[in-house]
This record gives structure tokens, sequence and C-alpha cells, in this order.
């Protein structure tokens, strides 16, 4: 049976650690010559030998320079409901990681209807889809060509980008970039030796920096030593639980619900820490906690497995994540027994210079 690559391990290791593994010696070869790509990449885009394209509205991206869960889609979320309620008409854009790629560009949401399935549309699409209404959400690997259809097909006068740090084809009027500085506890190599998609200078290309979950570091010296050399507004923000859904919708209570309560939770996604740590703060005992990798596509008997353990150890709910809970919705009977806990992000202290912030950046913004 062959083992495992335990990469969180390795992504941990600060370099320090005696002697290297096998596995270590060729993820940091292949380190380097990612690392090559990337910066020859990036060279190109800043001598404008890559031309970004400008679409005719205001752009904004929200990224970041790390694999793992920093929280884009809660503030994906959170920008649009805010531009919403300014009287902007904002659409989504997004690669739609894991979905079916049917076609260049696909419609997951028009807007006023949900058009694609999550396992079409990807988990995290699909989602943003049903939190938010008259919003449209597209997918394409291509953000030109999405970004496109956003305007002149619905009418979009704000482009969202999802994930788009990386993707510099399209040219961003405002480039936020997440942090969450217990991601960046490890070493500071890129893929696949460390947790970076590029490396940490290339901060210098964000607008502003949003430090995310920042109720779940004890402070952020860290990713402030990080941007020390960068003039740039910080925001302050954490993901606050909401609520608790039964699996179908059908039914909400508050989250002082779970207060004593024995939990069998489970979740398939980047950081499931962050999950089980709001269920604890909660007041939750946790009886069980199961970890799949982030996008997990679950089987029947994985189900079967996880019910038959929620019931074995006699807990009052089957726990899950919203993001998990997209990929089970075509599982009828397993979602009556699910119960599911909802979180948003809030800018914390921060949140009227926030707004100010983006709104006046949008404003001022001109399309030559």
């Amino acid at each position: 049976m062959i083992k495992m690559i335990n990469w969180q391990r390795i992504w941990d290791d600060d370099g320090n650690a005696s002697g290297y593994s096998p596995v270590r010696i060729i993820a940091s070869v292949l380190s380097f010559f990612y690392l090559g790509v990337i910066n020859f990449r990036n060279w190109l885009y800043d001598h404008k030998i890559f031309q970004e394209v400008k679409l005719s509205c205001p752009v904004i991206s929200v990224g970041n320079i790390t694999v793992g869960g920093t929280g884009k889609t809660p503030c994906v979320i959170m920008l649009a409901q805010m531009l919403q309620a300014k009287g902007f008409k904002p659409a989504i854009i997004s690669r739609g990681y894991g979905g079916k790629k049917i076609n260049s560009v696909n419609i997951v949401s028009d807007g006023q209807r949900i058009l694609l399935d999550s396992e079409t549309a990807g988990d995290e699409p699909f989602l943003i889809a049903q939190k938010l209404k008259n919003v449209p959400v597209i997918t394409g690997a291509k953000r030109i060509a999405t970004g496109k259809t956003a305007i002149d097909q619905f009418g979009a006068n704000v482009l969202i980008c999802d994930d788009a740090m990386q993707h510099r084809q399209i040219f961003r009027d405002i480039n936020l970039i997440l942090l969450d500085s217990r991601i960046l506890q490890g070493n500071n190599h890129v893929l696949p030796r460390g947790r970076l998609r590029e490396p940490i200078k290339e901060i210098k290309r964000a607008s502003a920096i949003v430090i995310t979950r920042a109720d779940e570091i004890k402070n952020d010296t860290g990713i402030r030593e990080l941007i020390k050399d960068e003039d740039l507004p910080v925001f302050i923000s954490i993901h606050k639980p909401k609520d608790i859904v039964t699996g179908d919708y059908s039914a909400t209570k508050p989250i002082s619900e779970l207060k004593g309560k024995k939990i069998s939770a489970f979740c398939g996604i980047a950081n499931p820490d962050s999950f089980k740590k709001t269920l604890s703060i909660a007041g939750a005992r946790i009886l069980s906690f199961d970890i799949f990798p982030d996008h997990h596509l679950y089987k029947k008997n994985e189900l079967e497995k996880i019910k038959k353990g929620f019931i074995d150890c006699g807990a009052d709910y089957l726990m899950t994540t919203e993001k998990d809970a997209m990929r089970l919705r075509s599982n009828h009977e397993f979602i009556k027994i699910l119960s599911i806990l909802r979180v948003e992000m809030e800018i914390k202290s921060s949140a009227q210079q926030f707004e100010k912030y983006i709104i006046e950046k949008i404003k001022s913004s001109r399309v030559n």
C-alpha cells in the first residue's frame, strides 16, 4: 500500500529540522523550477510584454498567495452584498475550481435562478450563487470572456473576481490579498516545498491587505512584518458563526444551540482546524471529527460510514460546513440528518473605512 505524503508536515517545517527526507529534496528541486517559471511570468507582466486587458467596468480581485483556505468565498459574498447595498450591480466571475467545464463560459446563476448544480459549477461558485440574490455568477478559465459576458449579458457595473491573484490577464482596479498568519507560520517556500503560490515579494501587487480569522491568532505580528515595507491599507476581519441550518435549509437555529451539545462533525475544506475551533468555541462537545481533502466528492460508502459513526456515538448533531453541504445536495436521505454551520466574514473595527476605501476606489477608476 502506497503511503500518502504528509504535505502539511512538509509545509510546516521551517527548514530547521535536521536532515532532509527524499520527498523534501524532490519538493525543493521542483520548487526551484516552479519559482523560476512564476518569476519569469510576473516579469513579463510587470514589463508590459504580457498585457493586462482592461474591461469596461471596475474589477475587484479577491485572492491570496498561499494554498489553503484564507476565506476568499465569504469575502466575495460580503463584497457583493456591500456593493448591492450601495446601488451597484455586481457580478461574480470565477474559474470554477472542482466543477465540470461544460463550456468556455458557464452561467451558474443569472441572478434569479441557479442554472447549474454544484457538481458542474464547483462547490464555491454554487455556494456563492445560493447566498446571493440578483447577482450573476459565471465560471470559466478565461476571466476576460466571463467578465465580458457579465457586462454585456447581465449589465454588471462591477466585477468581483474570485481567487484571481495569480490570473493577471485581466486588469483589476482593486487587488485585495487575503492573508492568514497561521498559514504563514511554516516555511516561506513556494510550491511544492511550501504553501506559497508565488514569492512573498509579490504582495507588492496588492491594493490592500485583509488579515483573515484575526480572532483565531494571538497577534498579527508575522503579517505586519511581511508587509512593513509596503505602503498598503490593512483591514482586519473575522469569520463569525452566523447560525445552524438543517441539511435541506428548511429550519435554522441560533449558534447558541450548540452549547453543551454532543457533535459528530466532518469536513473537506482547506482549513478544517478553523471549523473545529468554531464548534469548540460555541461550546459543543466534539465526539468525532473526520477530515477529508479540500473539495472532496463524498462517496456513498464514506457517507454511510459517517452516518454510522454519528449514530454509534450518540451525538445530538451531525455537523458539516456550508461548502461541504453544497456537494451533498443530491444525497437526499443523508441531508435529512445533517446540520450545517454557516459563517460570514466581518471587518472588525475598520468596517466603515473598508467600505469607504472600496467605494472610493471604484468611483475613481477610469476606463481608457
